[in-house]
């Protein structure tokens, strides 16, 4: 792919985003479970171990959940879900629990909670990075990319600087720190690290699986 052709995908990303109202359009946060079944008391089971698991990814703090606090507000789940869905990853996969939960309100608990250093419209927790993408072909894989950061937990925001080759630069804003980020996404294989990639403006070059 061209420069410019990468470019003109990039600034028509940004150009969307800077279209999004400036106040209450925050993404949710997502957490999946993986069930047996559809049964209500599972789902309330599951609605639980998901928002864990986004406390756990906002905080950075994994021994969060052995406080009791921690615990009794978590065990409210549905106090901060939005929606749920049930989904497979192909024919046959396990069923996974979808949840989608208030980004304010879960940041508003977490920082009452001790959790969070400041609120994310304040400044960021673990502070600022920026990451190298490469992998991008044309542009459904910069749309990919630019959607799967969007969505991500332990992301507060994320811009491109940059761009030529097949690759971007990006300013990213973490809940967490670099390194919980690295991990979730070697977990996650949408945007694994590249460790034998290195660009001098990046903290981490990470690479697109087809």
């Amino acid at each position: 792919m061209s420069l410019l052709r990468l470019l003109h995908f990039v600034l028509a990303a940004c150009v969307l985003a800077a279209s999004l109202p400036a106040n209450g359009a925050r993404l949710p946060y997502s957490g999946s479970v993986q069930v047996r079944s559809q049964d209500e008391a599972e789902r309330a089971d599951a609605l639980r171990s998901a928002l864990a698991k986004v406390v756990i990814e906002r905080s950075g703090d994994a021994a969060a959940l052995a406080r009791e606090d921690v615990a009794n507000e978590v065990a409210k789940a549905d106090r901060y879900v939005l929606q749920y869905s049930y989904q497979r990853a192909a024919p046959g996969a396990p069923l996974q629990l979808v949840a989608q939960f208030d980004a304010a309100a879960v940041d508003a608990l977490l920082l009452r909670l001790g959790l969070l250093a400041e609120t994310p419209a304040t400044g960021a927790v673990a502070g600022q990075t920026r990451v190298w993408i490469g992998g991008l072909h044309d542009a459904d894989d910069w749309l990919r990319v630019s959607g799967y950061l969007a969505r991500h937990p332990m992301l507060r925001d994320s811009r491109p600087l940059a761009a030529h080759d097949e690759g971007v630069l990006m300013q990213l804003d973490l809940a967490g720190t670099l390194a919980q980020f690295l991990d979730a996404l070697a977990q996650e294989r949408t945007l694994v690290p590249d460790a034998g990639a290195a660009h001098a403006d990046a903290a981490a070059t990470l690479l697109l699986v087809p």
